[in-house]
């Protein structure tokens, strides 16, 4: 696997840019995100794009979000190397790579196998030995590593997955989009408490569908 080098510095700085304009504080989040490869996560056809700040087809009808929108999330996390993340629905492997730098251990399931196959290629190719990943049913979560400290769930669900909620810890954070409507979901950071679950709206965003099923080999 190889990087595209036509992608300079002045990308990157673009990519950074568009960050701080979407209002991310974060200096290790816009590090991490500054210094991953984005390029290497989409298609040929669609490299020239990687750090504008855009949603980029990967394939399956599947989508790798936005900068802005994997800074967001990623931030809102509070992540330290001290937490272990749960992320529901691999992709193309960036949102992973960027979690991975960012804390403990990431725990991440794709239900399209091909897909996870190619992420899994991408994870060796920049040595994050962090990642432990499977082919499933993300609305299940995945029990027999629970509790997690920190969930991300990267397409849109139409209500906050109970199974999942059950997998985050005490005083752990969800990070969720929420709607049925194809061009209208809302990125939700849910925190659980001992009493009850604090829920934040983060922003508006368009997210695929999380669909509960058995993972396919496609």
């Amino acid at each position: 696997m190889q990087g595209n080098h036509v992608i300079n510095d002045n990308s990157r700085m673009e990519l950074v840019l568009s960050l701080r304009q979407a209002g991310i504080t974060s200096s290790s989040v816009i590090s991490t995100m500054e210094n991953i490869p984005r390029e290497l996560f989409v298609p040929q056809a669609f490299k020239e794009q990687a750090y504008q700040d855009v949603t980029l087809p990967i394939g399956h009808h599947q989508t790798l979000s936005q900068p802005a929108v994997v800074g967001l999330m990623t931030e809102c996390l509070n992540l330290d190397d001290r937490k272990k993340v749960l992320e529901v629905g691999t992709g193309s492997g960036y949102q992973t790579s960027v979690l991975s730098c960012l804390c403990r251990r990431v725990y991440t399931i794709e239900r399209h196998g091909s897909l996870l196959k190619e992420a899994e290629r991408r994870f060796e190719y920049l040595r994050l030995h962090n990642i432990t990943s499977k082919a499933g049913d993300g609305t299940l979560g995945w029990d027999a590593q629970a509790p997690f400290e920190r969930i991300m769930v990267t397409a849109a669900a139409a209500d906050i997955p109970p199974l999942l909620l059950d997998q985050l810890a005490v005083e752990g954070i969800m990070i969720v989009p929420i709607g049925t409507n194809d061009h209208h979901n809302t990125i939700l950071k849910v925190t659980k408490k001992r009493d009850g679950l604090e829920t934040e709206e983060l922003r508006d965003v368009r997210f695929v569908p999380l669909i509960p099923e058995e993972a396919t080999g496609s």
